[in-house]
Order: C-alpha cells, then structure tokens, then sequence
C-alpha cells in the first residue's frame, strides 16, 4: 500500500522513486527489525488514507513516513536524526529548503510525539502511534515485536525503560493530538498502555 502512494506522490518532484524505493526497501527489511518493517509504513498509509484531503504538503509527509525509520538501530538513542540526514541527502536539489526544513521537523518530531504546531505534522506523528489504539491482540503483538528488536538488552535492563515510556504516554492528558486519531484511538490505547505496563509490572512475570 505504501509503496503505490509512494510513487504516485513523488514523480511531481522531479525524484527518482526507484533507486529510492530500492534503498529504502532494503533498509526495513534489516535483520534487527521486526516491528518498524514496511509493515509499518504500510499501516501509516492506511491510517492516513481518510485524511489526505487534510493535508496541506503530500509530497513532504509521504518522504517524512518513507524515512522517519529509514536508520534503525535499537542500541543508538539518534535513530530519528540520522533517518532526517538521510531523507535531506536524497532529497537535497528536488525539494525547495522550505520543505526539506519540515520534512526534517516531521521525522525529529517522531522522538518525542509532542504537539508540532504543525497540522501535517501533528497528524502523522499520530500515525504514528496508531498501534498504540489498535485491538488488544495486534497491540500485543507491536508490543512483542518491540521486545523483539531489543532482544540485546535483558529483562532487567529493558522493562524498566518500557515501563518508563509507558507512564509519560499514560500520564500525558492526552495520547493524540489531533481530533481524529484522539476520538478513534484515545480510550483503546490508555487501555493497552496500562495493561502492558501491569504486564512489565507484575512480580512474577
């Protein structure tokens, strides 16, 4: 799915989508990912996909989800700034500075999920987040898939940093920004959050 959006976006931009397509395909199909695969972009494009006519710059936050997770090293805490280098790289001399500055704000914003006062922004950071209100069994499985890709930390070491990830969203008054995302996922996602975080919380688990 994402692949068709991507091509059908980018050919106004004077790009080459294939030797980019190639490049980015190889990197979601690295052997430490599980979870931020092009599974991944492909279920961003089918959460977006009612609200293009929102969007004020398409071409942007298509490139913003094609590299938002092109550089993904679970053992490095700069996955989101290499990933925008990057998209800067492949794009410097297509994309006017105006765009490269907010397809970079579009791909940092993805560290910390806070409000952009950016509307493509904010919608696509949501996005982003959308498996956190998915149904139980598919959260369970983005949550496994997680654990997955940090398999190079132990129980010790891993449970508490999820565990503190967990409480920011839960303590946080709202989990999405955007009134769409907010109305459709809020109430699924709290409950997913708080029943993994019992899961890590558990004595005996």
């Amino acid at each position: 799915m994402f692949r068709t959006l991507f091509f059908r976006t980018l050919p106004g931009l004077s790009l080459q989508p294939e030797s980019l397509w190639h490049e980015l395909e190889a990197a979601y199909q690295e052997p430490q990912r599980h979870y931020h695969t092009l599974a991944h972009l492909d279920a961003l494009a089918e959460v977006l996909a009612p609200l293009w006519t929102e969007v004020d710059d398409a071409a942007t936050l298509v490139l913003a989800i094609a590299y938002h997770d092109a550089v993904y090293d679970p053992a490095r805490p700069d996955n989101e700034e290499r990933s925008a280098e990057l998209a800067a790289a492949r794009t410097d001399g297509f994309l006017a500075a105006p765009q490269q500055q907010r397809l970079r704000r579009h791909i940092l914003a993805t560290k910390a999920h806070q409000p952009a006062g950016d509307p493509d922004t904010d919608l696509f950071t949501d996005a982003d987040l959308s498996i956190l209100g998915a149904p139980a069994d598919s959260y369970d499985r983005y949550a496994a898939d997680v654990r997955a890709e940090y398999s190079i930390y132990p129980d010790a070491l891993y449970r508490p940093g999820r565990a503190a990830v967990l409480r920011r969203f839960l303590a946080a008054d709202r989990v999405f920004k955007t009134p769409y995302f907010y109305n459709q996922y809020e109430a699924s996602a709290r409950a997913n959050l708080q029943r993994e975080l019992s899961r890590l919380e558990a004595p005996d688990s």
